[in-house]
């Protein structure tokens, strides 16, 4: 039975905590550690079984008995707890992204490629069973050469500004994870990018120095074209749709809804509104991905989302970024050089 920690009992910790004690079987969470621990998250992880709770998280590091741990804490503190991490020789399961920084993503990837530890980031839509069925769909040729990838990825409503301004921006925060399905989908590389935004739900978003609302164009490795539209506000819920074109046909995803019940009637046709938000969209992608890195590690097999996983996506944010700034199309080879990648 693996033993976890879990650094961070915020929102994304408790999703964690509750799918790996209900879920899965192979391990158990012996420590959680959380700089604002209170009686209300004691309480909480009392109920699901862990009654060893600390506010710093390097006890959970020091402990030998814990052979893994799930970095669940703020961004800014991710690259900084996986390199105590590893020093400390605990396979590690970072949420997106490992940092904002590429040089302090590429500290930890060269100080893993020292050890035989398992390291995987916490991209949870290629967990989803929608996006694996597209991917599938694809890998097997069943729409023949992929043409155009096209991703729709809306909130029901923007975060706080107070967030916004630590967020490293809508790139970094939000259009990451639909640049990881990019790649994901298509198994290419994004070669150039190029984007439009603008701040159209709040302009207090664009004093804060972000947009809300993108479009973003990519050519990639294999010839093929994506786009990417992104709003942080939609008022019917989570929109998150996907659609893979190619020579022979198409696959493409719509919304998860609590049910699939139409009502017909005179006055119209009645559907139910996407899932509110991304917890209820994606608690299966959660619970299966950790399961993924469970048995990564008892059967000493590679993780389905390694550390370069978490970089490219990273790549693509700070190109996009530029291309707004600098109004034109951003290689990602120009950033590679950059970086000495």
């Amino acid at each position: 039975m693996l033993k976890i920690g879990i650094i961070g009992a915020g929102r994304i910790g408790k999703v964690h905590g509750e799918s790996i004690s209900r879920y899965i079987k192979d391990a158990t969470i012996k420590a959680i550690a959380d700089p604002f621990m209170n009686e209300a998250t004691k309480a909480w992880a009392s109920s699901i079984g862990v009654d060893e709770v600390y506010t710093d998280y390097k006890k959970i590091l020091a402990d030998k008995e814990i052979d893994a741990v799930l970095i669940c804490s703020s961004t800014d503190t991710h690259s900084t707890i996986s390199l105590e991490a590893i020093k400390a020789g605990k396979h590690i399961f970072c949420e997106k992204p490992v940092d904002h920084n590429v040089q302090r993503i590429k500290e930890v990837m060269e100080a893993l490629s020292k050890t035989k530890l398992k390291y995987q980031v916490g991209f949870n839509r290629r967990f989803d069973h929608n996006f694996a069925a597209v991917k599938k769909a694809v890998a097997e040729g069943r729409i023949g050469e992929l043409n155009v990838l096209k991703i729709t990825s809306r909130d029901p409503g923007a975060p706080p500004i107070a967030y916004i301004k630590v967020s490293g921006g809508i790139f970094l925060d939000m259009t990451i994870h639909d640049f990881d399905m990019v790649r994901f989908i298509s198994a290419a590389e994004v070669e150039e990018v190029f984007a439009y935004g603008d701040a159209l739900v709040d302009k207090e978003i664009a004093k804060a120095g972000d947009i809300d609302t993108a479009i973003i164009s990519m050519k990639l490795s294999s010839g093929a074209l994506a786009v990417i539209d992104n709003c942080r506000r939609a008022s019917y819920g989570y929109d998150q749709r996907l659609e893979a074109f190619g020579s022979l046909g198409q696959a493409a995803i719509a919304n998860d809804t609590a049910s699939t019940t139409v009502i017909s009637g005179e006055g119209g046709v009645i559907a139910e509104k996407p899932l509110h938000f991304f917890l209820e969209r994606y608690m299966q992608a959660y619970v299966s991905e950790v399961a993924d890195f469970i048995n990564a590690i008892k059967n000493d097999t590679d993780v389905p989302v390694n550390v370069n996983d978490g970089l490219q996506p990273v790549l693509i944010g700070l190109a996009a970024k530029r291309s707004i700034a600098e109004k034109r199309p951003v290689a990602i080879k120009e950033l590679m050089e950059e970086y000495s990648l």
